[in-house]
């Protein structure tokens, strides 16, 4: 898979891999995880959730702008990678909320989010950039051989990529079942087991000072028995408190495997950092030969290409609002809806990066074979393609619920035990979402980071590349929506919304195709 590609893409990819593990482990039980700590609501939750995962991409713009300022994108990226460490430390730290420290531990949370968001936008765009310029040089080197040599090495820059991307996957298939293999080793130390519906009913018994409406108390007391190993349950305040300080315990244990993961990354990044590129070398060497004329080409070349960037940038921020839902509304309907006393929540946060690593070799081949052929599919059509099969991911979902009859979550928690239990769904229909959304990613996030480092100008690469960070988190600005739009609706409107919106950008997107393959090819 390696052979023809730059030798420096391993080292960047496997410094990606562990970085990525331990934060696909805080990205799997974020929003279920706030929750079960502070009691708050599904809709406080992914706002949280929202606003963090905006941080981490408009951070990557700062870092982006650090990196190209200082010309240091090594020491840029080995900061990252500290602050982020310094974050999922205090996360780690297994602190039970209470009435009296509430008011400072959700803020301190936040905190730690927000070092885990600055450190991943020191890492993140900067060493995509590097890997953009490993082609870059790569390209030149190739260029030399002559202009047949040179259009081989123009093609490996998609493929090389999706390579890239296939190590960010393998780091985030096993961090998902991290956290609750340790928090159900906990549980089980302390003569529990996992119930996902536990958790909220336990703060609400306590926020109520243990008045519950006699349904609501039922519901409670059904749970309990079924969450505990040895005899039944006395359902009290003492219980209710010690569930969930013995479940949120284990959470805070996986933090520490983030950690590790961030120092793997670390050492992996400083042992082979010097395979990568130095860009501040080269540039600076360029810019010395630039006459007047060159210069002012040079200035009409880049208005183009940024307003082909700009373009791709504002269609895909409609991608990650609909994509990134696996971990706000898909993730919540993994807790209400699909049996989870085998399989917790979370673990289908492992589904996407599988796919990703089974499905990229088939796409390769796909694409290469139509090259080969002389029908070459561009990249801004791959992401008008991507963003279709996005909208068949919801097209499924909204079909199955209004076959289901499935109402508003809110609604569906509020039903009898027995009720629910009876609704509820197997894998396979969150398998089969999981699929359609991965083969949409591999169409497009991999490739989007291609087409960026094709059209960015080489002394604005981290910037560029902190560009395509900061639309990905506009699109997650908003991704809250969707939790308020599953708990106050029938989920079928949920998932007809987001079909909507990928529509709609697919649409756009195809009416830009020739001007984009225009500007890619100058």
């Amino acid at each position: 898979m390696l052979k023809g590609h730059p030798k420096g893409l391993l080292a960047a990819a496997l410094s990606n891999m562990g970085e990525r593990f331990g934060y696909y482990i805080m990205n799997a039980v974020l929003v279920l995880f706030l929750c079960s700590k502070f009691g708050i609501s599904d809709s406080t939750s992914a706002l949280i959730y929202s606003v963090f995962y905006c941080g981490i991409y408009v951070l990557a713009l700062v870092g982006g702008i650090i990196a190209d300022r200082t010309r240091n994108y090594k020491g840029t990226i080995q900061a990252g990678l500290i602050v982020m460490a310094l974050g999922y430390a205090a996360l780690a730290i297994p602190i039970t909320s209470t009435v009296t420290n509430a008011s400072w531990l959700l803020p301190f949370t936040c905190v730690a989010l927000f070092f885990i968001a600055f450190g991943n936008g020191l890492f993140k765009g900067n060493l995509q950039a590097m890997v953009g310029q490993l082609y870059d040089n790569f390209e030149a080197e190739e260029a030399k051989k002559g202009p047949e040599a040179l259009k081989i090495a123009k093609d490996k820059r998609d493929s090389g990529f999706q390579i890239f991307y296939v190590f960010i996957n393998i780091g985030g298939l096993v961090a998902p079942f991290v956290a609750p293999l340790l928090r159900g080793w906990w549980l089980k130390a302390n003569g529990f087991i996992y119930n996902a519906g536990l958790p909220a009913l336990c703060h609400q018994f306590i926020d109520n000072g243990g008045n519950l409406a006699a349904d609501q108390m039922q519901n409670l007391t059904e749970l309990a028995n079924q969450a505990t190993l040895n005899g039944s349950a006395v359902v009290d305040m003492a219980f209710c408190q010690n569930y969930l300080e013995v479940f949120n315990a284990g959470v805070h244990y996986s933090f520490i495997a983030s950690v590790a993961a961030m120092i793997l990354s670390l050492v992996i990044f400083l042992c082979t950092k010097k395979g990568l590129p130095e860009p501040a070398k080269k540039v600076a060497k360029e810019v010395e030969g630039y006459t007047q004329e060159e210069k002012l080409a040079m200035a009409k070349e880049i208005k183009q290409r940024m307003a082909a960037l700009f373009a791709v940038l504002g269609i895909c921020i409609f991608f990650w609002l609909s994509f990134h839902q696996n971990g706000q509304s898909l993730s919540l309907f993994a807790r209400d809806f699909v049996k989870t006393d085998a399989i917790a929540p979370e673990i289908w946060q492992a589904v996407n990066p599988f796919f990703v690593i089974v499905l990229t070799p088939v796409i390769m081949w796909l694409f290469g074979r139509l090259s080969k052929k002389g029908k070459p599919v561009s990249t801004p059509r791959k992401i008008a393609i991507g963003m279709g099969i996005t909208g068949v991911a919801y097209l499924f979902l909204m079909i199955f619920s209004i076959s289901s009859g499935y109402p508003s979550g809110t609604d569906f928690r509020a039903l009898p035990v027995a009720e629910a239990s009876g609704m509820k769904i197997g894998w396979w229909v969150l398998i089969l979402t999981y699929f359609f959304l991965t083969v949409a990613e591999l169409f497009i996030s991999p490739l989007g980071l291609s087409f960026v480092s094709k059209v960015a100008p080489k002394h604005m690469q981290g910037l560029c590349q902190g560009l395509w960070l900061g639309a990905t988190a506009v699109g997650n600005l908003f991704i809250f929506v969707g939790p308020l739009m599953y708990n106050a609706w029938p989920i079928w409107k949920c998932w007809m919304v987001f079909l909507i919106v990928c529509i709609v950008a697919m649409s756009v997107m195809l009416g830009m195709v020739k001007w984009l393959e225009k500007v890619t090819k100058a």
